[in-house]
Protein backbone atom coordinates (compact mmCIF):
# COMPACT_ATOMS: atom_id res chain seq x y z
CA UNK A 1 0.00 0.00 0.00
CA UNK A 2 1.36 2.95 -0.88
CA UNK A 3 2.01 5.56 1.95
CA UNK A 4 -0.08 8.69 2.18
CA UNK A 5 1.72 12.40 1.47
CA UNK A 6 1.98 14.41 4.90
CA UNK A 7 0.83 17.77 4.19
CA UNK A 8 3.27 20.47 4.27
CA UNK A 9 2.20 22.05 7.37
CA UNK A 10 2.71 18.57 9.15
CA UNK A 11 6.55 17.98 8.13
CA UNK A 12 8.12 20.18 10.61
CA UNK A 13 6.93 17.64 13.53
CA UNK A 14 9.30 16.56 15.20
CA UNK A 15 12.37 19.12 13.86
CA UNK A 16 14.61 20.77 16.29
CA UNK A 17 13.53 24.49 16.85
CA UNK A 18 14.63 26.82 14.72
CA UNK A 19 14.60 24.27 11.47
CA UNK A 20 13.81 26.75 8.08
CA UNK A 21 10.88 24.47 6.68
CA UNK A 22 8.82 26.15 4.55
CA UNK A 23 4.87 24.49 4.72
CA UNK A 24 3.14 26.72 2.26
CA UNK A 25 2.05 25.72 -1.42
CA UNK A 26 5.21 24.32 -3.52
CA UNK A 27 6.61 27.20 -5.79
CA UNK A 28 9.17 27.34 -7.86
CA UNK A 29 8.47 31.34 -8.65
CA UNK A 30 11.61 33.44 -8.24
CA UNK A 31 11.67 35.59 -4.95
CA UNK A 32 11.24 39.29 -5.57
CA UNK A 33 13.26 41.88 -3.41
CA UNK A 34 12.17 45.74 -3.37
CA UNK A 35 14.56 48.00 -1.69
CA UNK A 36 12.86 51.60 -0.61
CA UNK A 37 15.63 54.26 0.94
CA UNK A 38 14.30 57.34 1.94
CA UNK A 39 14.18 60.63 4.05
CA UNK A 40 12.65 64.33 4.09
CA UNK A 41 14.23 65.29 0.72
CA UNK A 42 15.88 61.97 -0.93
CA UNK A 43 13.63 58.69 -2.53
CA UNK A 44 15.69 55.19 -3.90
CA UNK A 45 13.39 52.43 -4.99
CA UNK A 46 14.76 49.46 -6.80
CA UNK A 47 14.25 45.63 -7.42
CA UNK A 48 16.47 42.94 -7.24
CA UNK A 49 16.26 39.01 -7.34
CA UNK A 50 19.82 38.54 -5.42
CA UNK A 51 19.72 39.52 -1.76
CA UNK A 52 23.63 39.82 -2.33
CA UNK A 53 22.62 42.56 -4.57
CA UNK A 54 20.26 44.35 -2.85
CA UNK A 55 22.42 44.05 0.68
CA UNK A 56 25.17 46.44 -1.67
CA UNK A 57 22.69 49.15 -1.92
CA UNK A 58 21.33 49.46 1.70
CA UNK A 59 22.67 53.02 2.89
CA UNK A 60 22.81 53.79 6.57
CA UNK A 61 22.05 57.42 6.71
CA UNK A 62 18.83 56.57 5.37
CA UNK A 63 14.80 55.11 6.25
CA UNK A 64 15.00 51.36 4.68
CA UNK A 65 12.12 49.02 3.68
CA UNK A 66 12.92 45.88 2.31
CA UNK A 67 9.96 43.98 0.86
CA UNK A 68 10.37 40.41 0.26
CA UNK A 69 7.57 38.44 -2.42
CA UNK A 70 8.16 34.87 -1.29
CA UNK A 71 9.36 33.03 1.77
CA UNK A 72 9.61 29.50 -0.12
CA UNK A 73 13.29 30.00 -0.22
CA UNK A 74 15.19 29.67 2.87
CA UNK A 75 18.23 30.06 2.41
CA UNK A 76 17.07 33.59 1.08
CA UNK A 77 15.67 33.95 4.33
CA UNK A 78 18.43 32.57 6.71
CA UNK A 79 20.85 35.16 4.41
CA UNK A 80 18.81 37.82 5.64
CA UNK A 81 18.46 36.65 9.26
CA UNK A 82 22.18 36.62 9.28
CA UNK A 83 22.79 39.77 8.01
CA UNK A 84 20.45 41.32 10.66
CA UNK A 85 20.89 38.97 13.94
CA UNK A 86 17.62 37.83 13.63
CA UNK A 87 16.63 34.60 15.77
CA UNK A 88 16.28 31.00 14.41
CA UNK A 89 12.84 31.30 15.68
CA UNK A 90 12.27 34.53 14.43
CA UNK A 91 13.34 33.06 11.17
CA UNK A 92 11.24 29.76 10.99
CA UNK A 93 8.37 31.82 12.08
CA UNK A 94 8.54 33.88 8.73
CA UNK A 95 8.59 30.11 6.94
CA UNK A 96 5.81 28.70 8.46
CA UNK A 97 2.79 30.34 7.01
CA UNK A 98 0.63 29.12 9.30
CA UNK A 99 1.56 31.38 12.40
CA UNK A 100 -1.07 33.16 14.46
CA UNK A 101 -0.99 36.69 14.63
CA UNK A 102 1.52 37.97 17.51
CA UNK A 103 4.03 40.25 18.19
CA UNK A 104 7.42 39.62 19.56
CA UNK A 105 10.06 41.50 21.12
CA UNK A 106 13.52 40.89 20.65
CA UNK A 107 16.72 42.61 21.82
CA UNK A 108 17.60 43.87 18.15
CA UNK A 109 14.21 44.46 16.70
CA UNK A 110 10.81 43.69 17.25
CA UNK A 111 8.72 41.17 15.18
CA UNK A 112 4.86 41.50 14.20
CA UNK A 113 3.02 38.29 11.98
CA UNK A 114 -0.55 39.17 10.57
CA UNK A 115 -2.46 37.86 8.21
CA UNK A 116 -3.44 39.83 4.69
CA UNK A 117 -6.92 39.46 4.07
CA UNK A 118 -8.18 39.51 0.69
CA UNK A 119 -11.92 38.74 -0.76
CA UNK A 120 -11.94 37.28 -4.57
CA UNK A 121 -15.19 35.08 -4.73
CA UNK A 122 -14.13 34.15 -0.82
CA UNK A 123 -11.69 35.16 1.74
CA UNK A 124 -8.31 34.73 1.38
CA UNK A 125 -5.35 35.37 3.20
CA UNK A 126 -1.66 35.54 3.16
CA UNK A 127 0.96 35.58 6.12
CA UNK A 128 2.59 38.71 6.86
CA UNK A 129 5.51 39.01 8.52
CA UNK A 130 6.94 42.04 9.28
CA UNK A 131 10.55 43.01 11.27
CA UNK A 132 11.23 46.63 13.06
CA UNK A 133 14.81 47.36 13.97
CA UNK A 134 17.10 50.55 13.43
CA UNK A 135 15.84 52.41 10.43
CA UNK A 136 14.87 49.43 8.77
CA UNK A 137 11.45 47.68 7.95
CA UNK A 138 11.74 43.66 6.67
CA UNK A 139 8.54 42.74 5.47
CA UNK A 140 7.72 38.90 4.26
CA UNK A 141 4.94 38.15 2.57
CA UNK A 142 3.99 35.50 0.16
CA UNK A 143 3.10 36.19 -3.62
CA UNK A 144 -0.37 35.33 -4.10
CA UNK A 145 -2.03 37.89 -5.81
CA UNK A 146 -2.79 40.36 -2.77
CA UNK A 147 -1.05 43.32 -1.79
CA UNK A 148 -2.11 46.00 0.12
CA UNK A 149 1.01 48.38 0.11
CA UNK A 150 0.37 50.23 -2.94
CA UNK A 151 -0.87 52.74 -1.15
CA UNK A 152 2.26 53.59 0.97
CA UNK A 153 4.46 52.91 -2.42
CA UNK A 154 2.95 56.42 -3.69
CA UNK A 155 2.88 58.39 -0.58
CA UNK A 156 6.34 57.58 -0.60
CA UNK A 157 7.30 58.19 -4.33
CA UNK A 158 5.29 61.43 -3.73
CA UNK A 159 6.36 62.33 -0.29
CA UNK A 160 2.87 62.48 0.77
CA UNK A 161 1.58 62.51 4.32
CA UNK A 162 3.94 61.84 7.60
CA UNK A 163 5.88 58.60 6.17
CA UNK A 164 8.50 60.51 4.76
CA UNK A 165 8.96 62.80 7.71
CA UNK A 166 9.29 60.44 10.05
CA UNK A 167 11.36 57.18 10.93
CA UNK A 168 10.77 53.57 10.57
CA UNK A 169 8.39 52.79 12.93
CA UNK A 170 6.17 55.08 11.42
CA UNK A 171 6.26 53.22 8.30
CA UNK A 172 5.91 49.69 10.33
CA UNK A 173 2.68 51.25 11.54
CA UNK A 174 1.40 52.60 7.84
CA UNK A 175 2.57 49.07 6.85
CA UNK A 176 0.33 47.42 9.42
CA UNK A 177 -2.69 49.96 9.12
CA UNK A 178 -2.61 49.61 4.99
CA UNK A 179 -3.48 45.91 5.90
CA UNK A 180 -5.88 46.58 8.39
CA UNK A 181 -7.98 48.55 5.96
CA UNK A 182 -7.92 45.51 3.38
CA UNK A 183 -9.83 44.28 6.83
CA UNK A 184 -12.71 46.72 6.23
CA UNK A 185 -13.04 46.41 2.45
CA UNK A 186 -13.31 42.29 2.94
CA UNK A 187 -16.34 42.82 5.82
CA UNK A 188 -17.70 45.22 3.63
CA UNK A 189 -18.45 42.70 0.97
CA UNK A 190 -19.04 40.34 3.19
CA UNK A 191 -21.69 42.63 4.57
CA UNK A 192 -23.29 43.11 1.16
CA UNK A 193 -23.42 39.26 0.62
CA UNK A 194 -25.30 39.07 3.94
CA UNK A 195 -28.11 41.39 3.23
CA UNK A 196 -28.72 39.92 -0.40
CA UNK A 197 -29.18 36.29 1.18
CA UNK A 198 -31.19 37.51 4.02
CA UNK A 199 -33.15 39.08 1.07
CA UNK A 200 -33.28 35.47 -0.49
CA UNK A 201 -34.17 33.80 2.33
CA UNK A 202 -37.17 36.13 3.91
CA UNK A 203 -38.92 35.82 0.16
CA UNK A 204 -38.01 32.64 -1.29
CA UNK A 205 -35.61 30.07 0.37
CA UNK A 206 -34.17 27.57 -1.71
CA UNK A 207 -31.37 24.54 -1.35
CA UNK A 208 -28.97 26.96 -3.46
CA UNK A 209 -29.37 30.11 -0.45
CA UNK A 210 -28.72 27.28 2.51
CA UNK A 211 -25.69 26.51 0.56
CA UNK A 212 -24.46 29.79 0.04
CA UNK A 213 -25.49 30.81 3.81
CA UNK A 214 -22.95 27.96 5.19
CA UNK A 215 -20.38 28.72 2.53
CA UNK A 216 -20.65 32.68 4.07
CA UNK A 217 -20.68 31.23 7.71
CA UNK A 218 -17.17 30.03 6.99
CA UNK A 219 -15.68 32.75 4.95
CA UNK A 220 -16.95 34.84 8.75
CA UNK A 221 -15.36 32.07 11.47
CA UNK A 222 -12.15 32.40 8.94
CA UNK A 223 -11.86 36.00 9.07
CA UNK A 224 -13.07 35.67 13.22
CA UNK A 225 -9.71 33.41 13.29
CA UNK A 226 -7.73 36.22 12.46
CA UNK A 227 -9.01 39.58 13.82
CA UNK A 228 -9.21 38.38 17.51
CA UNK A 229 -5.33 37.49 17.73
CA UNK A 230 -4.86 40.91 15.77
CA UNK A 231 -5.92 42.79 18.85
CA UNK A 232 -4.24 40.76 21.04
CA UNK A 233 -1.11 41.42 18.54
CA UNK A 234 -1.71 45.34 19.07
CA UNK A 235 -2.58 45.06 22.32
CA UNK A 236 1.18 43.60 23.05
CA UNK A 237 2.91 45.70 21.03
CA UNK A 238 1.53 48.71 22.52
CA UNK A 239 2.65 46.99 26.18
CA UNK A 240 5.93 46.55 24.87
CA UNK A 241 8.71 49.30 26.03
CA UNK A 242 10.91 48.84 23.06
CA UNK A 243 12.99 51.49 21.79
CA UNK A 244 12.22 50.96 18.16
CA UNK A 245 8.73 52.44 18.90
CA UNK A 246 8.54 56.03 19.83
CA UNK A 247 6.33 57.59 22.03
CA UNK A 248 4.45 59.44 19.64
CA UNK A 249 3.61 56.36 17.33
CA UNK A 250 2.41 54.51 20.07
CA UNK A 251 -0.75 57.41 19.57
CA UNK A 252 -1.13 55.45 15.78
CA UNK A 253 -0.87 51.89 17.02
CA UNK A 254 -3.55 52.94 19.77
CA UNK A 255 -5.92 54.59 16.62
CA UNK A 256 -5.15 51.09 14.72
CA UNK A 257 -6.37 48.70 17.85
CA UNK A 258 -9.25 50.67 17.58
CA UNK A 259 -9.87 49.38 14.08
CA UNK A 260 -9.44 46.27 14.81
CA UNK A 261 -11.80 46.54 17.63
CA UNK A 262 -14.46 47.75 15.03
CA UNK A 263 -13.83 45.06 12.72
CA UNK A 264 -14.50 42.66 15.39
CA UNK A 265 -17.74 44.17 16.62
CA UNK A 266 -18.31 44.03 12.99
CA UNK A 267 -17.62 40.41 12.42
CA UNK A 268 -19.55 39.10 15.38
CA UNK A 269 -22.58 41.45 14.10
CA UNK A 270 -22.09 39.29 11.28
CA UNK A 271 -21.80 36.01 12.56
CA UNK A 272 -25.08 36.51 14.89
CA UNK A 273 -26.64 37.79 11.81
CA UNK A 274 -25.90 34.72 10.17
CA UNK A 275 -26.92 32.48 12.79
CA UNK A 276 -30.10 34.22 12.72
CA UNK A 277 -30.43 33.70 9.42
CA UNK A 278 -30.09 30.53 9.05
CA UNK A 279 -32.37 30.38 12.15
CA UNK A 280 -35.11 32.15 10.05
CA UNK A 281 -34.52 29.76 7.01
CA UNK A 282 -35.18 26.45 9.23
CA UNK A 283 -37.87 27.93 10.71
CA UNK A 284 -39.49 29.06 7.31
CA UNK A 285 -39.14 25.21 6.38
CA UNK A 286 -40.51 24.00 9.13
CA UNK A 287 -43.90 26.24 9.21
CA UNK A 288 -44.15 25.15 5.15
CA UNK A 289 -43.73 21.58 6.57
CA UNK A 290 -46.65 22.11 8.98
CA UNK A 291 -48.76 24.05 6.30
CA UNK A 292 -48.47 20.85 4.34
CA UNK A 293 -48.96 18.57 7.22
CA UNK A 294 -52.12 20.92 8.13
CA UNK A 295 -53.61 20.48 4.74
CA UNK A 296 -53.71 16.72 4.90
CA UNK A 297 -54.73 16.28 8.00
CA UNK A 298 -57.50 18.15 7.45
CA UNK A 299 -58.26 16.13 4.47
CA UNK A 300 -58.48 13.05 6.51
CA UNK A 301 -60.43 14.21 9.03
CA UNK A 302 -62.77 15.19 6.09
CA UNK A 303 -62.37 11.62 4.48
CA UNK A 304 -62.23 9.43 7.61
CA UNK A 305 -65.87 9.54 8.99
CA UNK A 306 -66.64 9.02 4.96
CA UNK A 307 -64.56 6.03 4.47
CA UNK A 308 -66.11 4.72 7.43
CA UNK A 309 -69.49 4.74 6.43
CA UNK A 310 -68.31 2.99 2.86
CA UNK A 311 -66.86 0.24 4.79
CA UNK A 312 -69.62 -0.33 6.57
CA UNK A 313 -71.95 -0.51 3.40
CA UNK A 314 -69.25 -2.71 1.87
CA UNK A 315 -69.94 -5.27 4.23
CA UNK A 316 -71.36 -8.70 2.14
CA UNK A 317 -73.66 -9.20 4.81
CA UNK A 318 -77.19 -10.45 2.61
CA UNK A 319 -79.47 -8.96 5.35
CA UNK A 320 -78.32 -5.18 5.89
CA UNK A 321 -81.90 -3.25 5.96
CA UNK A 322 -81.14 -0.95 3.36
CA UNK A 323 -79.21 -3.11 0.83
CA UNK A 324 -82.18 -3.76 -1.10
CA UNK A 325 -83.98 -0.18 -0.33
CA UNK A 326 -83.95 1.04 -4.00
CA UNK A 327 -83.14 5.29 -2.45
CA UNK A 328 -80.37 3.44 -0.53
CA UNK A 329 -77.20 4.22 -2.81
CA UNK A 330 -78.42 7.97 -3.37
CA UNK A 331 -79.24 7.91 0.48
CA UNK A 332 -75.55 7.44 1.88
CA UNK A 333 -74.21 9.50 -0.87
CA UNK A 334 -76.02 12.00 1.13
CA UNK A 335 -74.92 11.36 4.27
CA UNK A 336 -71.46 11.09 2.88
CA UNK A 337 -72.02 15.01 1.95
CA UNK A 338 -73.52 15.62 4.69
CA UNK A 339 -71.03 14.98 7.06
CA UNK A 340 -68.10 16.06 4.63
CA UNK A 341 -69.87 19.69 4.55
CA UNK A 342 -70.59 19.85 8.24
CA UNK A 343 -66.58 19.32 8.58
CA UNK A 344 -65.97 21.62 6.47
CA UNK A 345 -67.99 24.24 8.02
CA UNK A 346 -66.55 23.40 11.16
CA UNK A 347 -62.90 23.76 10.51
CA UNK A 348 -63.77 26.92 8.85
CA UNK A 349 -65.17 28.46 12.11
CA UNK A 350 -62.73 27.14 13.98
CA UNK A 351 -60.39 29.06 11.21
CA UNK A 352 -58.43 25.48 10.51
CA UNK A 353 -58.90 26.01 7.29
Amino acid sequence: MKPKKMSNKFRGIGAPPGTLLYTGAQTNARVKITLIEFNETEFFEREFYDFSDCSKHIKDNMVKWINVEGVHDTALVESIGKLFDLHPLTMEDIVHVDQRPKFEDYEHYVLAIMKMIMYDEGVHSEQLSMILTKNTVISFQEPQGGDAFDIIRTRLRQSKGRVRKLGADYLFYALMDAVVDLYFHTIERIGDKVAKIEEEIIQEPKRESLLELYKLKREVISLRKQVWPLRDMISNLLRSESEFIHANTQLFFRDLQDHTTRIIDTVETYRDLLSGIMDIYLSTNANKMNEVMKVLTIMSSIFIPVTFIAGVYGMNFEFMPELKSPYGYATVWGVMLCVMGGLVIYFKRRKWM
